[in-house]
């Protein structure tokens, strides 16, 4: 709608802005999202434009963006190579606006904060993030605790990459010479963000607070699927900034493994009724067998010693950790009771982190860096 831009006569516009949605049977949440936008360009004088960029959802979307008067909106509908990141990239490749900003269709992130991300921006950021844990920002009251967790975790896995306290938001905005100075784009999950933060390299990461609301209509996308893709895209993002074999990368591997491993095994244990100092035990023991196997593989100089010999000194190195574990885990489960008990899995994890990283590191799966045939003393 004409009435959307900027009229002869008024002050010089910013710059053009490309909004970004990916969608997937949104249809009963797109008409608000693009009442809310109007209003900020209307509000901001924005010359903003809307790709919305849908895996074929057959629930109307396409009728619903035909019947708009905006002329500002258009629709583009993928067939194939479906999955969130990989509609993102569709879109922010055919937007034409100066800057691209990404958002969800399910109006969890708020529109109204676009221009002060603009402003971020103008400012000098590479990368503006839409911030719920940031100073200001906030969640909506009903978020459970599993789910907070879940967040928190997958925040904590990322810091590596990153050092922003909410890399995982799908609310981002950032120039299109940076979008295009990026190289070898191979996302797979729903954080896109990330991959971009990496890919791009942007160093001045800045975040900008909201209000992260529930989504109105229509049911969330978040599912175990899409969390272990999110492993696997971690996985793709340290190969690439760290290199295949660094420590780092190691350690990050095996810990997400064995927490995967721990959480499983005390859910399903708990599911069996089993007791809650039995299943905190064996499901940490578990964890440790699966860490055992995936550290073991990474060093193929330490599989040709005898399996026993080592699983026996791996035991050894990391029982005290496993016990540190176990004893904060149930403290932690009696301390606040109306805690799920893989929430206080979590903090006994945590507390076991560093003692079985310095252990397994450095006793069991320590490595001799001399060269044969030259000086030990020697620089490489």
């Amino acid at each position: 709608m004409s009435t959307d831009r900027t009229t002869p006569g008024e002050a010089a516009p910013r710059a053009s802005v490309s909004v970004v949605v990916p969608t997937y049977r949104e249809a009963e949440n797109l008409p608000h999202l693009v009442d809310r936008l109007a209003a900020v360009a209307r509000g901001e004088r924005l010359r903003l434009d809307l790709t919305i960029v849908d895996d074929d959802s057959r629930d109307g979307t396409a009728e619903l963006v035909r019947a708009r008067p905006e002329d500002w909106v258009r629709l583009v509908v993928r067939t194939t190579d479906r999955g969130l990141s990989q509609a993102v990239l569709e879109g922010l490749r055919q937007a034409e606006g100066d800057v691209l900003v990404c958002m969800d269709a399910d109006l969890s992130h708020p529109p109204e904060t676009i221009p002060r991300m603009l402003e971020k921006l103008v400012q000098g950021a590479d990368f503006v993030i839409g911030s719920r844990y940031t100073d200001g920002g906030s969640t909506a009251d009903d978020w459970g605790f599993l789910r907070w967790v879940n967040s928190r975790v997958a925040t904590w896995l990322a810091l590596p990459l990153t050092h922003v306290s909410d890399p995982m938001s799908g609310f981002f905005a950032l120039r299109r010479s940076t979008f295009e100075a990026g190289r070898a784009f191979n996302p797979v999950g729903y954080k896109i963000g990330l991959e971009l933060v990496v890919k791009c390299r942007c160093e001045r990461v800045v975040e900008v607070p909201i209000h992260f609301a529930d989504r109105r209509f229509g049911e969330s996308k978040l599912t175990l699927a899409q969390q272990l893709l999110y492993l696997r895209h971690l996985w793709r993002l340290y190969i690439y900034k760290f290199g295949l074999f660094t420590p780092l990368v190691q350690f990050l591997v095996v810990g997400v493994v064995g927490t995967i491993v721990n959480l499983a095994l005390l859910t399903a244990l708990s599911a069996a009724e089993a007791g809650p100092r039995s299943a905190v035990a064996l499901s940490i023991f578990g964890a440790m067998a699966a860490n055992f196997v995936l550290a073991r593989r990474f060093d193929a100089a330490t599989r040709a010693r005898p399996l026993v010999g080592q699983l026996l000194s791996y035991v050894t190195a990391t029982l005290p950790g496993a016990l540190v574990n176990c004893g904060v885990t149930l403290a932690a489960a009696a301390r606040f009771p109306a805690w799920p008990l893989q929430g206080a899995a979590l903090v006994g994890i945590a507390a076991g982190a560093v003692f079985n990283l310095a252990a397994s590191r450095y006793l069991t799966f320590k490595a001799k860096h001399v060269r044969a045939g030259r000086d030990p003393g020697a620089r490489d």
